[in-house]
């Protein structure tokens, strides 16, 4: 079993940042002939790796980018006893560990079709794009990050962008003092399984600090990634009185310069920020899971603009149109252009015959597994879309924290799933 964590370490090595495709491809493709498999890649970037005569009745599927959190980030693992992270960034076990299944899989020679997609974690690029033939009746998604879970839905999502041109310069008449306000070292998380857990935003931090002490805007940037609540914010500020930290991570400095005029940014800005309500909308009593959510999750500075990106989330397509509209409004009335991009649906929860198989599979390795519905985007939605014959579950080791620095796994939960993965092999293929 410990070859699925020497895969894992491996690949981890290997260059995986959204947006970064050649390194993994190119591993992949030499991969595959060594096991004597077709290795097929798509202009989105997506791989398939089957057998040239497959009778595979089994797609297994994982997005094989990471979230990094800074620039061509290649994560460092740590491992302490059981668990798995990395050196101040993600671990990229999501989706780092279903890469790890299907590799070993194909190694293992097991006639099936083997799915990577490309870009997940940006917009889901590679699935809502993919033109690849599936042909299995069933697909196995390994991108879920609950062990003993068995998801068979998931929320539907869409990217939220805004712009406020509104910058001017005035006179220092109030002879306001400058000041540098900046937040780090914030938990993080993933702004769909975790929004739930009281991590502290940012952003909505920050402008806390900015509206109680009624000052005006000239720099801000903040935000990691559009699926990541924000961890690292910073602001320039012209304010009358020295502002007061609103969590115990935030600095504040003063700038010992003097500005005759002040090149300012709307106040509706701040008050958007300030007003708007982020995080948990309502809750599935029935799921029991979020129902409908947004998170703001990054903010910037341009030229003579600042843009606002958030992602909304719910579990009925109906609703995350309510929101996404609601949210728009709102943003309009506060100055702001509005765009929305990245929209994927929601995967209305589905009990199958696959589905109770694969139920009845896992309860052979543990007694606890259940059917259930997650609070995030995965990209079955998209796959029952494209192939309506494709009945689709999706499983996974248990990953505390995606999308952060404090991302970690444990090998013992890789390894429980990975014996439930032979099992659905030797059953259903």
């Amino acid at each position: 079993m410990s070859s699925v964590i020497d895969i894992f370490k491996k690949i981890t090595s290997i260059p995986r940042c959204s947006g970064t495709h050649t390194p993994f491809i190119t591993y992949m493709q030499n991969l595959s002939q060594k096991a004597g498999f077709l290795c097929i890649v798509d202009e989105y970037n997506n791989i398939l790796i089957k057998k040239e005569k497959s009778n595979a009745k089994l797609v297994f599927q994982s997005h094989y980018d990471i979230v990094c959190l800074s620039d061509n980030c290649v994560p460092v693992i740590v491992q302490n006893g059981d668990i798995l992270s990395a050196q101040n960034s993600t671990l990229g076990s999501d989706n780092g560990i279903g890469c790890a299944y299907m590799i070993q899989l194909i190694l293992d020679e097991v006639d099936a079709e083997y799915l990577f997609t490309s870009d997940e974690e940006i917009g889901l690029i590679g699935a809502n794009n993919l033109k690849l033939e599936l042909k299995a009746p069933y697909m196995l998604n390994l991108d879920s990050e609950e062990e003993a879970g068995i998801c068979i839905g998931c929320a539907g999502g869409v990217d939220i962008f805004a712009i406020n041109s509104n910058k001017k310069i005035i006179p220092n008449d109030e002879n306001l003092d400058l000041y540098e306000i900046s937040i780090s070292k914030l938990q993080g998380g993933h702004s769909g399984v975790d929004i739930d857990k009281n991590i502290p935003n940012g952003i909505k931090l920050l402008a806390q600090t900015i509206k109680e002490a009624k000052a005006k805007l000239l720099d801000i940037n903040g935000g990691e990634r559009i699926n990541s609540i924000p961890v690292n914010v910073k602001a320039i500020i012209a304010s009358k009185k020295l502002p007061i930290a609103s969590h115990e991570n935030m600095t504040i400095t003063k700038i010992d310069t003097k500005s005759e005029h002040l090149n300012i940014y709307d106040d509706e800005i701040i008050d958007f920020i300030a007003s708007f309500e982020n995080g948990v909308r309502s809750l599935n009593k029935d799921l029991g899971v979020v129902q409908n959510s947004i998170n703001l999750a990054i903010i910037k500075t341009g030229l003579d603009e600042i843009k606002i990106e958030l992602s909304a989330r719910s579990m009925a397509n109906e609703e995350l149109a309510q929101l996404k509209n609601e949210t728009i409004k709102m943003l309009e009335e506060h100055n702001f252009t509005v765009t929305t991009d990245g929209k994927y649906p929601a995967w209305k929860p589905d009990i199958n015959e696959f589905t109770n198989k694969v139920l009845e599979i896992y309860k052979e390795v543990n007694p606890k597994a259940s059917l259930e519905a997650i609070h995030a985007g995965l990209e079955c939605a998209i796959f029952k879309d494209k192939y309506p014959h494709i009945k689709v579950a999706s499983i996974g080791p248990s990953i505390e924290f995606p999308h952060s620095k404090k991302e970690r796994v444990s090998i013992q939960s890789v390894e429980n799933v990975f014996k439930v993965v032979q099992q659905i092999v030797k059953e259903i293929n």
